[in-house]
């Protein structure tokens, strides 16, 4: 019912800055909470950071705190993913995934969590050169 397609993802050198854009099809973007996750060979997927369908709260791994920011643009069916600072660690493949109905279920504790999200793009690959 609902498609997401990452985009954006390039080589770029340590220090540099990328936007990741996730795109979705169907009627009910704007009611869902959203997500990025990355993810490299050998390692489960790892929360990056979280916006609820208004945009009024957003949550971020420790390491992304700084340096991403995750925003959301309604109108468009479009979130997006700030990336500055960027280092060699990381370096992977980037997917976006959407909570529909997230609202309801939106607490910290699930937020970070995988398998909360219902969709998942097909990922995109960031690659930060040293």
């Amino acid at each position: 019912q609902v498609q997401l397609v990452e985009s954006g993802g390039r080589l770029v050198q340590a220090g540099g800055s990328l936007r990741l854009s996730c795109a979705a099809s169907g009627r009910t973007f704007s009611s869902a909470a959203m997500g990025w996750f990355r993810q490299t060979p050998g390692k489960e997927r790892e929360f990056v950071a979280g916006i609820h369908w208004s945009g009024y709260s957003t949550d971020y791994a420790d390491f992304a705190q700084a340096r991403f920011t995750i925003s959301r643009d309604n109108a468009k069916n479009t979130v997006y993913l700030q990336m500055n600072s960027l280092k060699p660690e990381d370096t992977a493949v980037y997917y976006c995934a959407a909570r529909y109905s997230g609202g309801l279920t939106w607490v910290r504790q699930n937020v970070p969590k995988a398998d909360w999200y219902d969709s998942w793009g097909q990922g995109t690959q960031v690659t930060v050169s040293s």
